[in-house]
This record gives C-alpha cells, sequence and structure tokens, in this order.
C-alpha cells in the first residue's frame, strides 16, 4: 500500500531535511468573470526558517499522521466528487488539470522558494492559504505534506494595520508554569497543527481530509460556481418547476454544490423527458417516495422534493449485479461493458 511504501521511506529521511514552506493566495487582476475559480487566484511559495525545536515536531508530526492513517485507511481510491473519505485514502492527479495551484507543485516548491523575514511582508496583500512541509532524502526524494489554514490561526502586528491579521481583536497570551502567570506573546504567532490534509508524492496527491484538501486546490469555490451552472442547464431542459429553491440552497447549504456536480458530470438530464420522468416516479415508489410531478413535469416544493429529485437526476438507486441487492448511492463509476 502507498501509505506503508511513504511511511518506509519517511523512516529513512533524516530529520534534518524537513522544510516548512507557506503557500498564500492573491485575485488575479483583471481577471474575467467567466473564468473558473480554480483560475482567478495566484498563489506563491515561500519558505521559512525554523529552528531544531519546530523542525522536530513538524518532522514527529507527519512520520505519527501517516502511521495513523495506515492503520486506519482501509483502501485507496481515485477521486470522486461525492466519495467518502471515512475509511478511503483518495488519489488525486494533476496531470491534465487546468488550475492555478498546479504552479505551486509544478514550479514554485521544488525551486527554492524565496525566504521571508516575517508574516507581516507578505500578507499585507496575500492571503495565508495553508502551509507544506516538505521532507527529502539525500537522493533528492521528496514528500511534500499540506495543511489549510484557518481563519483564526494567525496573527501579526496590529500596528502595520494589516486587514488578514484575523486576531486583531484579540490578545495573545501564554500560561508560564514557571512564574505561574499569564503572560503577553509579542510578535506574530501562527498555529502549526498536529496534523496534515494530504501530501504530495510521485507527482500524485494522497488525500486524508477530503474537504481540507479541496478548500487547499480550490475546488470548494469551484464546485459552488459549477452547480449554479447546472441549475441554469437543468432550467433549460423546462422539466423541472421550483429550481429556486435548489438555488437558494446552493448559497446556504454547501453539501449540495457536490451533488450537482456530480449530476452534471452524469449528464442524465440532458435526456429528461416525460417518459423518463415518469419512470423516476416509479422508482421513487417502489422505495416508498413520491415524486411530485404536475403536467409531465418534476414539481420541487420543498426540501424533500429536492432531495429526490437530485437522486434521480444521479441515478441514486443501484443494483448489485450478483447479489441483486439494492443500494442508494451518489457515487458510482459508470463501466463499459463491452
Amino acid at each position: 500500500m502507498i501509505l506503508q511504501e511513504v511511511l518506509e521511506k519517511l523512516q529513512g529521511f533524516n530529520e534534518n531535511n524537513t522544510l516548512l514552506y507557506f503557500v498564500t493566495r492573491k485575485k488575479k487582476e483583471g481577471v474575467k468573470k467567466s473564468s473558473k475559480m480554480l483560475d482567478k487566484f495566484n498563489f506563491k511559495v515561500y519558505q521559512i526558517d525554523i529552528d531544531k525545536e519546530v523542525r522536530s515536531h513538524l518532522h514527529s508530526t507527519v512520520m505519527q499522521q501517516f502511521d495513523y492513517f495506515l492503520k486506519r485507511k482501509e483502501e485507496v481510491l481515485d477521486y470522486d466528487v461525492v466519495l467518502d473519505d471515512t475509511h478511503t485514502l483518495l488519489t488525486y492527479s494533476l496531470e491534465n488539470k487546468v488550475m492555478s495551484f498546479k504552479d505551486v507543485i509544478a514550479n514554485q516548491i521544488s525551486n527554492n522558494p524565496p525566504k521571508i523575514k516575517s508574516l507581516d511582508e507578505i500578507l499585507k496583500d496575500e492571503e495565508l492559504w495553508s502551509y507544506a512541509i516538505g521532507l527529502y532524502d539525500k537522493e533528492n526524494n521528496w514528500v511534500y505534506t499540506f495543511k489549510k489554514v484557518m481563519n483564526g490561526k494567525v496573527a501579526v502586528n496590529q500596528e502595520n494595520g494589516n486587514k488578514h491579521n484575523a486576531l486583531k481583536r484579540s490578545i495573545r497570551t501564554v500560561f508560564n508554569s514557571k512564574s505561574e502567570k499569564l503572560e503577553l506573546i509579542e510578535g506574530e504567532t501562527i498555529f502549526l497543527d498536529k496534523q496534515v490534509d494530504c501530501f504530495y508524492y510521485n507527482n500524485i496527491f494522497y488525500i486524508f481530509r477530503k474537504s481540507k484538501f479541496e478548500q487547499i486546490i480550490g475546488l470548494v469555490e469551484e464546485y459552488k460556481e459549477q452547480s449554479k451552472s447546472v441549475v441554469s442547464e437543468l432550467e433549460s431542459t423546462k422539466m423541472i418547476d421550483g429550481l429556486n429553491l435548489i438555488s437558494e440552497q446552493i448559497e446556504n447549504k454547501p453539501a449540495i454544490h457536490k451533488k450537482l456536480v456530480r449530476i452534471q458530470r452524469i449528464g442524465n438530464y440532458r435526456e429528461l423527458s416525460k417518459t423518463v420522468i415518469i419512470k423516476m416516479q416509479e422508482i421513487c415508489s417502489k422505495y416508498g417516495d413520491l415524486l411530485k410531478i404536475k403536467g409531465g413535469k418534476i414539481q420541487i416544493e420543498d426540501e424533500k422534493d429536492i432531495d429526490l429529485a437530485l437522486k434521480m437526476l444521479s441515478d441514486y438507486y443501484k443494483t448489485g449485479e450478483v447479489s441483486g441487492k439494492a443500494y442508494g448511492t451518489y457515487a458510482g463509476k459508470q463501466l463499459i461493458v463491452e
């Protein structure tokens, strides 16, 4: 298994060969509204010097995470928008992908990124997006792990008026066990978690935490934009009433984004007709549900209607070829039967 392979390789890596990188994001100038979210931002990589204690912490964090997930992840599957990552290690290749984040891997992180002396110097104009831990051996084999930086994890000097100072309304303190007093923390601070969200090895991303990985490379924002276009395409079929309720959920319930993207990829809605809708209603009835139809069109009036419509458009109900058992899942890869 790939985790075992990487863990064994890492065990031979010298702790001193551990580097820390910050990845920032900034919206491109003059970007078109029609551009995909995946290409609306520039990402920059910076290296920052760390002391021996921090280096040791980062190295042990990576080792512990790989060991933990080696025991937890039971199978390796290609990334799919609706797949659950609870017991699965997901893989994601950047090959043939068009996205701004690709430049981080292809051109920046492995080519001696510039070093920074303070967070403030880059955060005046850029957003601290994620950080990476790079580890390498004497043969110059590299493994990079990535972690999304969340709001509230970074604080810079207030007097500089930095707009990205997430903790500007707070004071930073630490309890000194020797003096038994709460003391102020001066200077810039960033929280480094004892977790990683994904790692990059031999041209492939391996995903531990799917939602965080999707944030890191920009898929979360892209899915939201895509889901809006899916609703427009559904409207053009003129076979569904009440799509405005789905549009409202797009703004308030991110979970619906991936379902709509999945529907777009399957593409069954392009063949929607009165005959197909009647078949959908029969399938829903088989499983104890009512798909509302009026005038040959699907009617969406509440959340339950939304759920049923999305299930039908994504071929939610499936039957096992061997057992004949029925299953309900948004996931699944279409097979070509020769």
